[in-house]
């Protein structure tokens, strides 16, 4: 939130002074929109595996520390659980390359 709040003012500046400049027309072409959409389709895709990569593994270390016995069945069950939101990762990589080049 800080970094939207700070990235804000000097946005509008630049719209400010490009509208006093008399260049107030501009068009987003069609490449434009498809690379905009490629790169939500990325950051949007990569956010969801992020956060659960971050609490599996946060979780898996909690659940070592109070039962360093099952450390091999944790072990187990966390890699698994890592290569899937890979996956969902990776699909998200897919999406946005396909839309930045195919479509």
């Amino acid at each position: 939130m800080d970094v939207l709040l700070a990235v804000v003012p000097p946005v509008a500046e630049a719209l400010r002074q490009a509208a006093q400049e008399g260049q107030t027309t501009f068009a987003i072409t069609d490449d434009g929109m498809k690379f905009l959409g490629a790169g939500l389709a990325m950051g949007l895709g990569a956010f969801g595996p992020a956060m659960a990569i971050g609490n599996l593994v946060g979780k898996a270390m909690e659940a070592l520390g109070r039962n360093p016995e099952a450390q091999p069945v944790i072990q187990t069950n966390m890699i698994l659980g890592l290569a899937f939101a890979e996956a969902i990762g990776i699909y998200a990589l897919v999406t946005a390359v396909m839309i930045g080049f195919v479509f």
